[in-house]
C-alpha cells in the first residue's frame, strides 16, 4: 500500500548546475508524468516511497525514491549524466512475428546481405568504435617520448570516469537488444511488465551481475530464464500483480 503523505514535488534537472529541457519525469508508482521545463524545472503529484525515473535522450536515466524530507523541502536537484550510445542499425520487417521465438525464427526468409563485407571492399572487418571508445583510446594513448595525455588523465580521474561510462554503454546496448529480441509485447504478456515500467525493468537486468555473461552467452533459453527470474524478482519489489 502506497504511503498516504503526499503533495507536490517541485525540482530541477541539471547537468553541471544548468536546467535541462525536456526530461521525462515519470512517477512509476502512480503511473503519471511530466515534462522539465527550458529551465530544467519540474511539478509532479507524489508521495514518500514512490519512485520516480528521470530519463532523457542524451542522458542516463536516474531513478529515485521520494522521501518525505524531498516532500516538505522547497525543491530538489537532481543532476544527470551524459550518456552517449551507438546501437547496431536494426531493420525491422512486417513478418507478422507472433512472439513464439521458435515458431517465428523458422518463419523468416533468408536473403543475401548486401554490407561491406560481402562487397569485398577495404576495411570491411574493421569494427567502428563508438564515441566513449574513440575518448578512452585518446586519454590512454598519445604522442612523443613520454606521451602526457594518459598521465594527466589517470591524475584527473578522466581515464576512470571513461572506463565507467564505456562499460554501462556496453550494458545498455545489450539490455536495448533484449527489446529487439523479445519486443515490448512479449515483455509485457509473458513476463507481466507494465509498459511504462519497461525502461526501469531492462535497467532491473543491467545492474545483475549475471546479465552480461547471460547477454554474451547467445542462449535464447538461458536469458529468457533470466528474463523470467527478474520479472518475478521485479514484480515483487515493486507491487507490481500478475
Amino acid at each position: 500500500m502506497r504511503a498516504q503523505q503526499g503533495g507536490l514535488l517541485r525540482g530541477q534537472v541539471v547537468e553541471e548546475g544548468q536546467g535541462i529541457t525536456d526530461v521525462h519525469v515519470l512517477n512509476l508508482s502512480a503511473q503519471t508524468a511530466t515534462i522539465t521545463n527550458p529551465t530544467g524545472y519540474f511539478f509532479l503529484a507524489a508521495q514518500a516511497g514512490d519512485t520516480l525515473l528521470f530519463s532523457a535522450v542524451r542522458y542516463r536515466r536516474t531513478s529515485l525514491v521520494v522521501s518525505q524530507a524531498m516532500l516538505e523541502a522547497p525543491e530538489i536537484t537532481v543532476p544527470l549524466e551524459p550518456f552517449v550510445n551507438e546501437l547496431d542499425e536494426v531493420v525491422v520487417t512486417p513478418y507478422h512475428l507472433t512472439g513464439d521465438l521458435t515458431r517465428d525464427l523458422e518463419r523468416l526468409p533468408e536473403k543475401e546481405v548486401v554490407n561491406a563485407w560481402t562487397l569485398g571492399l577495404p576495411n570491411a572487418n574493421a569494427r567502428k568504435f563508438t564515441p566513449t571508445e574513440n575518448r578512452l583510446n585518446e586519454a590512454t594513448t598519445g604522442a612523443g617520448i613520454v606521451p602526457l595525455n594518459p598521465i594527466l588523465n589517470a591524475i584527473t580521474g578522466r581515464t576512470k570516469q571513461l572506463k565507467k561510462q564505456l562499460a554501462y554503454e556496453r550494458r545498455y546496448a545489450k539490455a536495448e537488444q533484449l527489446r529487439v529480441q523479445f519486443t515490448d509485447s512479449v515483455l509485457i504478456r509473458e513476463l507481466g511488465i507494465p509498459a511504462g515500467r519497461i525502461p526501469d525493468f531492462l535497467y532491473f537486468c543491467e545492474v545483475d551481475s549475471l546479465f552480461e555473461p547471460v547477454a554474451d552467452s547467445g542462449d535464447r533459453l538461458r536469458l529468457w530464464a533470466f528474463l523470467r527470474r527478474k520479472s518475478n524478482e521485479y514484480r515483487g519489489y515493486n507491487s507490481v500483480a500478475d
